[in-house]
């Protein structure tokens, strides 16, 4: 597998290391989800072989060279046991979340609920679950109540966006916390981790936890614009691909909130059935133009300057640069 990292990093010794690290925790896991059923193992690995940024583990590794004890390369060294349980926690999600949107593809590959079916998918999400339950016990009670508290987050938000928002719930209130739960709390923990059992100190550990949070949410709110801004596939996915499937993302619900008379026809088309393409296409050019594009852009932007800030607590050097640089991409790749 490519160990091309997905945060740019500027300082070659880090990168090198870096690049190590990620070699070390894909070998890891692939041992972590061996079952003595050779079809558990196959399905298991199933969306692990089709690749990923493997975000989570990079920025915890990333967050553990902000402390002393960084260096471990062992593989019962608690920081890549921390990043596998990351992952395969991640990785977990993905084959309920297929299950429950009905997804056929994920990263290019089959989806495994459309390659066996939903029995299979969720059954083997339950099995990573628990290989990211049965390493996070290694790491120790504390680690042990973070996980649980990091997964309760993520089923709650999966129950809220299955529900959406009550009569009395705002909307893109109820978007956010969303977002926060489904992606910012696995982003944070990852962080957290990392930082934790690098060896960092307390102030470094909430600040980088606080900057996981923010730059996870930041980077899922910087995708919805680009579903509606990209004028080609390039992103990862044909362009609207939300809009048309009713998802409410970040411009929708801030296009929603206009009263003004003259965007009555957008909203009509937002809060319709937007599958026939004329209507799709008319609805996401009217989006494209309308000021809440730029809103959803400077909202992405300044959570991204505040993660930013967090990092003043750590030491100018490539560890910070790197985590700075980050927060620049999510800000730029929504611009």
């Amino acid at each position: 597998m490519s160990t091309a990292l997905a945060l740019p990093i500027l300082d070659a010794e880090l990168e090198a290391r870096l690049r190590a690290r990620m070699e070390q925790v894909e070998e890891a896991m692939l041992g972590h989800v061996e079952s003595e059923a050779p079809f558990v193992t196959k399905a298991a690995r199933h969306l692990m072989e089709a690749g990923g940024k493997r975000f989570r583990p990079l920025l915890c590794f990333l967050a553990a060279e902000s402390g002393p004890e960084a260096a471990g390369t062992t593989d019962g060294d608690r920081v890549l046991t921390a990043a596998c349980v990351v992952e395969l926690t991640h990785l977990a999600s993905l084959y309920h979340d297929d299950v429950m949107d009905e997804a056929a593809l994920r990263r290019g590959a089959e989806s495994a609920n459309a390659r066996w079916d939903n029995h299979v998918a969720i059954l083997t999400g339950d099995f990573l679950f628990a290989k990211s339950s049965e390493l996070t016990a290694d790491l120790g009670p504390d680690a042990v109540r973070i996980q649980a508290q990091t997964f309760s987050r993520l089923v709650e938000g999966q129950i809220l966006e299955t529900l959406g928002p009550g009569s009395e719930d705002d909307p893109l209130e109820h978007y956010l916390r969303v977002v926060a739960g489904k992606t910012g709390s696995l982003i944070a923990t990852s962080a957290r981790y990392g930082a934790t059992f690098g060896g960092s100190s307390e102030e470094v550990v909430e600040a980088l936890t606080a900057y996981g949070e923010k730059v996870g949410v930041a980077f899922q709110l910087s995708d919805d614009i680009l579903d509606i801004a990209s004028e080609s596939a390039e992103s990862g996915k044909t362009p609207g691909t939300d809009l048309r499937e009713g998802v409410p993302t970040l411009p929708v619900l801030i296009a929603l909130r206009s009263a003004d008379p003259v965007d009555a026809r957008l909203r009509e088309l937002l809060t319709g059935d937007l599958t026939d393409d004329a209507l799709h296409a008319e609805a996401l050019g009217l989006l494209r133009v309308h000021p809440a594009m730029a809103a959803a852009k400077e909202y992405v932007a300044a959570e991204a300057a505040d993660a930013k800030a967090l990092l003043a607590v750590l030491p100018e050097g490539p560890v910070r640069t790197a985590l700075e640089a980050f927060a620049d991409v999510v800000a730029d790749r929504s611009a």
